[in-house]
This record gives structure tokens, C-alpha cells and sequence, in this order.
């Protein structure tokens, strides 16, 4: 799978881990920075990092910066992303397999590298349950209210 990262410099050190384990994983990763530890602002890396993701050009993103509350509410603002701050194994099953959510942002400053790897692990091998009926009907009303108030972006194949 293609998946987009990016951070910022609070999430740099975090985001070099889970993408070398993604690597070894197969996945193929397009990194949108930041690439060192220097103050940067989030939206710089996160909101191109989102675009890829809502054109097609990556099928999810996962995002890091000190809390993840940040980089959540920069994807959330784009028409085709659902993001959710997970912070231990058990939300990140259920953000993806109740909620269908296609970026994952962790906070850097809140969990280690170990749990972080369990985090992004459960969310990558986790399926959304589409053919349970009620996890269904509430994504689509999600995506309703999404069609409703955000303009969709060209996808590029």
C-alpha cells in the first residue's frame, strides 16, 4: 500500500521509525517531512501530505506531530479524509474498522516508539466493517455531511 507521511519537528524522530517498520512491511511511503528536528509549522508537511491522500496518489496518510491534534484537524478540513488521533492499539482497530478513517495521527510527545508501532500496526491491518450494516449507515452519513460542505479534489491516477 502507498502511504503518505509527514510531520513536524516534534514528530520527526517518531515518524523515521514508523516508516522504516512500514518499509519492512512492504508498504511504499512518500514522505512529505519534515526531515530533521528544526521548528517547522505543522501545516507545511501535513496539508500536502493530505492532498496526496485525497487525489489517490497515496491510499492513506499517517501523520505525527506532538499530540496528533493538529495534524487531525488539517486532514479533517479536506473533502475525502477521515482522521482520527489513536493513541493505543484498541482506538486505532476501531477508527478504522467502525469509522473507515484513512489517516491515522499519533502525538509523538504522548506515546513512545513501541506503542506507536502497535498503533499504526492495528490500524494498517485493521478492516473497516462494511457489511455490518450500522457502521455502514453512520460512515455514510459522515461522508453526507463531507459531500454536503467540502469541495472534492480532482483524483489523479
Amino acid at each position: 500500500m502507498r502511504i503518505a507521511m509527514a510531520s513536524d519537528h516534534a514528530g520527526f524522530t517518531l515518524k523515521e521509525e514508523i516508516k522504516l517498520f512500514l518499509q519492512n512491511q512492504g508498504h511504499e511511503i512518500l514522505d512529505f517531512g519534515t526531515s530533521n528536528e528544526d521548528p517547522c509549522d505543522l501545516p507545511d508537511h501535513i496539508y500536502p501530505a493530505a492532498i496526496a491522500v485525497a487525489m489517490g496518489k497515496a491510499e492513506r496518510g499517517i501523520f505525527i506531530d506532538g499530540v496528533g491534534y493538529g495534524s487531525a484537524m488539517i486532514a479533517n478540513k479536506i473533502s475525502g479524509l477521515y482522521a482520527a488521533v489513536c493513541q493505543d492499539p484498541f482506538c486505532a482497530q476501531l477508527a478504522r474498522s467502525h469509522s473507515n478513517t484513512n489517516i491515522l495521527c499519533i502525538g509523538a510527545k504522548i506515546i513512545g516508539s513501541g506503542i506507536a508501532v502497535e498503533i499504526v500496526n492495528a490500524w494498517m491491518t485493521t478492516d473497516f466493517l462494511c457489511g455490518e450494516e450500522k457502521y455502514s449507515k453512520r460512515v455514510d452519513k459522515v461522508v453526507a455531511i463531507s459531500e454536503n460542505h467540502l469541495k472534492p479534489l480532482p483524483i489523479v491516477k
